[in-house]
């Protein structure tokens, strides 16, 4: 898995290298809209908003799915013939677009309890103090609440390949509502 995560890291540079061009992304944005919004607002349940995301996030992460890295078969369908260059591109498109914040109402206990958890956490040591993610490092601020939950589970349980184990480990022995809580003040977050 580390010489898998170092050729990540080679064949991302040199994509990202090469420069992203949010114009030329219009063309391949629709293969991508059904799902995750022309705009990078996810419409589908359990799906990412991409609105806002860090470009090379973006990029790493359509290509594990391009190279079979990360396990998710509708997503290795649609990369599989996808040029460095338009990962790219879709990467700059999809970060310089604008996420729209959740319409979801605050539980105030809910929210409250989620904040001490990422405290606890230090979720803000790596996804930044206001969640908004960096390089490689998600943007959480924001992000769909049943997306977070779900993928917490899964690194919680071990579920999600292709990704970096600190995530596993951090998040190992975590309850559900514990999760739920986090997922709810993390969706909150603009």
């Amino acid at each position: 898995m580390r010489l898998a995560l170092g050729l990540l890291a080679l064949i991302c540079s040199a994509a990202l290298a090469q420069g992203g061009n949010p114009e030329r992304a219009l063309k391949t944005v629709e293969i991508c809209s059904a799902c995750h919004g022309k705009d990078g607002n996810a419409v589908v349940p359990l799906t990412p908003s991409l609105a806002s995301q860090p470009e090379t996030f973006l990029v790493s992460q359509m290509i594990l799915f391009r190279e079979g890295l990360r396990q998710v078969p509708a997503m290795a369908a649609v990369f599989a013939k996808i040029s460095e260059q338009d990962l790219v591109d879709l990467a700059a498109y999809f970060s310089k677009q604008t996420l729209k914040p959740t319409t979801a109402p605050r539980d105030a206990a809910l929210f409250e309890k989620g904040e001490a958890l990422s405290k606890r956490g230090s979720c803000g040591g790596c996804h930044l103090p206001d969640y908004r993610g960096h390089d490689q490092i998600p943007r959480l601020a924001g992000q769909k609440e049943d997306y977070l939950a779900a993928t917490m589970i899964a690194y919680r349980d071990n579920k999600r390949s292709g990704t970096d184990t600190t995530m596993t480990g951090i998040l190992y022995g975590i309850a559900d509502a514990d999760i739920k809580a986090l997922a709810h003040y993390l969706a909150q977050q603009k």
